[in-house]
């Protein structure tokens, strides 16, 4: 059975058949500011398992970060729902927004990047391996 998402108002859907390779949320400032709120949930998906199923999200090439690194910022051109990102040095992998997941029941992090970041009440669960950068 298939993983499916979508965008706020549907333009935008998706589907992938195996769990996520990986959970976690990034504190960084930029993924604040890209979701509008305190920080990002994603989950890994293989670029190579992922399916769009309808519409065509934009691209948002987000330079301007702290690593450096160029990060591809892929949302909803009509809500402006995030969908993913992708980075250059992961090609492989895209990283979704987890709040796009029809079914968000099963997330649950693995890990928090960015940490040095974070917003200060925010407070991340004991035993989550939590990392000051990536």
């Amino acid at each position: 059975m298939s993983i499916t998402g979508q965008c706020l108002c549907g333009s935008v859907r998706y589907e992938f058949d195996n769990p996520p390779a990986l959970s976690g949320v990034c504190h960084c400032r930029n993924c604040q500011r890209q979701a509008g709120s305190a920080f990002s949930t994603i989950a890994g998906v293989p670029r190579a398992e992922f399916r769009l199923t309808a519409g065509e999200p934009k691209l948002y090439e987000d330079t301007d970060t702290v690593s450096g690194n160029r990060v591809e910022r892929w949302f909803c051109g009509n809500c402006g729902s995030p969908i993913y990102s992708a980075l250059e040095n992961s090609a492989d992998m895209i990283y979704l927004k987890t709040g796009t997941l029809d079914d968000t029941s099963a997330f649950s992090p693995q890990f928090h990047v960015w940490c040095d970041s974070k917003q200060a009440w925010v407070d991340i669960p004991e035993g989550v391996p939590a990392m000051a950068t990536q």
